[in-house]
């Protein structure tokens, strides 16, 4: 496995992390997909010891037991400081609580501290705000960011899907204040929704952000036919809201993996990750895995080189796309 550092931080992150939210059954607000915890321990013990030490998680992956899962995972089949946990704050925790979601100071301050429990740690190696909250100015967001790392319960701090406008006023607010800075972009990018290439990408390069994809498959989308069908396509509404109206346009991409993907007798899965970690300032994609094969492809794909003529052959049906992922 290669390491690479997280942006211009000092955190080094292997090239592949594993997305844990399908680890979180035996909850309300599990995915029908998800596997119990017994069935998440292989993939566990399997990323360790193929060299992958960057996992995320989220609060709101089935309120909470995704991080009781990897914490216990970890204490498992890893030593603590060798691996690099990374949590999201944001999503809806209770419902019948007007504080128990968003990014206010309340929130921030009673979340971390409820994922260092789940998780069974001190403190996490990069706390990131899963979306931005409208209802919360940015200026109370990043304070109580910065409170979090001056109190050493988070090491780094990162964000996620946002416009670049956003991303950069945040940063540049940061600078000002001498707050804690994003070290890391969590957004959306594949080869079947490419917008992030057009501001994103480039103000990352630009900032000495680490950019770390979710949804790097087109929640699998780009590892299979276009035809074929999985009981997580037909049952991930925010999937379909991702990609049901741009499903034509996204035919020719899909079919144009599955030509390279023939050709050098690889799985479309790590073509279409090989492309991605082949991406100018790219980091990690953040894959996630149900079945053992899947994440085997994700670690082989880390030594997969495309050739120039291969990512122009698979850019090429590329169209425009609405903007997505930002809900």
């Amino acid at each position: 496995m290669k390491y690479v550092n997280l942006g211009k931080s000092g955190l080094k992150v292997s090239r592949i992390c594993l997305g844990t939210m399908a680890y979180a059954n035996g909850a309300g607000g599990a995915h029908p997909w998800a596997l119990n915890e017994e069935a998440s321990q292989p993939f566990y013990k399997r990323a360790i010891e193929a060299g992958i030490n960057f996992f995320d998680t989220a609060n709101v992956y089935s309120f909470g037991t995704s991080e009781e899962f990897l914490g216990r995972a970890i204490k498992k089949y890893a030593k603590r400081d060798e691996i690099v946990i990374a949590t999201k704050v944001h999503g809806e925790m209770r419902p019948n609580d007007p504080n128990g979601k968003g990014l206010s100071r309340k929130a921030i301050l009673g979340e971390i501290d409820l994922s260092l429990k789940r998780l069974g740690t001190d403190y996490v190696d990069l706390y990131q705000i899963h979306r931005l909250d409208p209802e919360t100015p940015i200026e109370e967001t990043l304070e109580a960011l910065n409170d979090v790392v001056k109190a050493g319960k988070a090491r780094y701090i990162g964000a996620s899907s946002m416009y670049a406008w956003q991303f950069m006023q945040a940063l540049a607010l940061q600078s000002a204040n001498n707050w804690s800075r994003f070290i890391s972009m969590q957004n959306h990018l594949n080869l079947l929704y490419r917008e992030e290439e057009r501001e994103m990408l480039p103000l990352c390069r630009d900032q000495g952000i680490g950019v770390i994809p979710w949804s790097p498959l087109a929640r699998g989308r780009l590892a299979r036919g276009p035809d074929e069908k999985t009981e997580r396509s037909e049952t991930d509404k925010f999937g379909q809201y991702l990609y049901r109206k741009t499903a034509e346009a996204d035919r020719a991409v899909i079919e144009r993996v599955g030509e390279i993907a023939t050709e050098r007798a690889l799985p479309r899965g790590q073509v279409a990750l090989a492309w991605l970690l082949a991406k100018n300032g790219v980091t990690a994609p953040i894959v996630g895995a149900t079945k053992i094969e899947q994440l085997n492809d994700a670690i082989a794909a880390a030594e997969v080189a495309l050739t120039a003529d291969e990512i122009k052959r698979l850019e090429e049906p590329y169209i425009p796309h609405p903007v997505a992922g930002f809900v």
